[in-house]
């Protein structure tokens, strides 16, 4: 616990929008374990923080709807799917893109707990 907290204190990020609601909320903050998936790619129903493929700068956080068979591109949607932007619009995203795995929210301190 205490090395996933040390290297996802570095990959912090807030919640803009309403496309994973009622998972995430706007304005909550949420610790990234950039190392989630080192030694295995994303599954269907994992979190995953990777960059918008319209606008790399951009990161989002989406949840996986489908693996592809070789396990190179992914399928993510927000839990909200009428209020979100993921891949109906832009298409799959590859794994090697993926930045990490958001796991636990720490602010606001009312909704603070692991998340997943």
């Amino acid at each position: 616990m205490i090395r996933r907290l040390s290297r996802s204190w570095g990959a912090r990020v807030a919640v803009e929008g309403s496309s994973m609601q009622p998972t995430l909320e706007p304005g909550d903050w949420l610790l990234v374990d950039p190392a989630a998936y080192a030694t295995a790619p994303p599954a269907v129903g994992d979190l995953v923080l990777v960059p918008d493929p319209r606008d790399p700068a951009r990161l989002l956080v989406k949840r996986v709807a489908e693996v592809d068979d070789d396990g190179r591109e992914l399928f993510v949607a927000g839990d909200r799917h009428e209020a979100s932007t993921d891949s109906r619009a832009f298409g799959s995203v590859s794994t090697s893109t993926v930045r990490g795995g958001p796991w636990f929210r720490y602010w606001p301190l009312r909704r603070m707990g692991p998340i997943g």
